[in-house]
């Protein structure tokens, strides 16, 4: 199994990184992104945020104390809340994954306050990520969401962009929701996420875009595995580059 630390060992990783090595993964609804990510961090022993669940949290802390998540002030109330409130297993809530909420945490999302109000929450989970298992410090993060490379981590070590034909993503988000029991047809799931890739693309407040230096990866005919190893290889090429500047800055 490929480890960061595989290549560099942990002092190294810290002398040379200066903290938590910062994979940062962005992309649209159903591109393959989360999956990614989840397995990457577990496959690299890093630790894990999936930035998009602080925006459930808000949408679903709004529509849960009755407030309307299109209106700026109550979303705003709403994502104080979740704020003051915040723990990471919030990321474990089944019912954020809701259609419901799906389409609340867009909204809530291109309010710019409540994008401030979030931002200090994964700036600092990027800098300070915890502990693992074993109690020792987690020497990387990987987080996804939609605006981690270009503005919550726009120094992060590696930056990946996971993209897919929008068939493609409506037809793994209608298998999403048949397999929890939820029905859905992929001409509705379609419309409602060519609607969310509208929002979030074009809203004034950290928009989804592709960072300048972010890698792309298509997942349109790629399986998760498939996924999976040209991200590890992004990271063991980044890492090699890594040692070897090391190398050359001891001689």
């Amino acid at each position: 199994m490929f480890r960061a630390i595989d290549l560099l060992s942990g002092d190294d990783l810290k002398n040379l990184l200066k903290g938590p090595m910062v994979i940062a993964i962005d992309g649209p609804t159903a591109s393959g992104k989360g999956t990614l990510a989840q397995r990457l961090a577990k496959r690299l022993g890093f630790a894990y945020m999936d930035t998009g669940v602080l925006y459930r949290g808000v949408a679903k802390t709004a529509l849960d104390n009755g407030l309307d998540p299109e209106n700026a002030d109550d979303a705003a109330k709403a994502a104080k809340i979740l704020a003051e409130n915040y723990s990471l297993s919030l990321q474990e809530d089944p019912s954020l994954r809701l259609e419901k909420v799906s389409q609340a945490a867009s909204q809530v999302a291109s309010v710019a306050e409540v994008r401030n109000i979030l931002l200090d929450i994964q700036k600092n989970f990027a800098k300070k990520p915890g502990k693992n298992k074993d109690g020792e410090n987690y020497l990387g993060v990987v987080m996804d969401g939609r605006d981690v490379g270009t503005v919550i981590c726009p120094d992060a070590h590696i930056k990946m962009y996971i993209d897919a034909d929008a068939e493609i993503r409506a037809a793994r988000r209608v298998e999403q929701l048949i397999s929890k029991g939820l029905e859905a047809t992929h001409e509705n799931v379609l419309k409602e996420l060519q609607i969310r890739d509208g929002r979030d693309s074009n809203r004034d407040t950290a928009p989804l875009e592709v960072a300048d230096d972010a890698f792309t990866i298509d997942s349109s005919s790629l399986n998760a595995n498939e996924v999976l190893a040209r991200a590890l290889d992004i990271v063991r090429g980044y890492l090699i580059g890594a040692q070897a500047a090391m190398k050359m800055h001891q001689y």
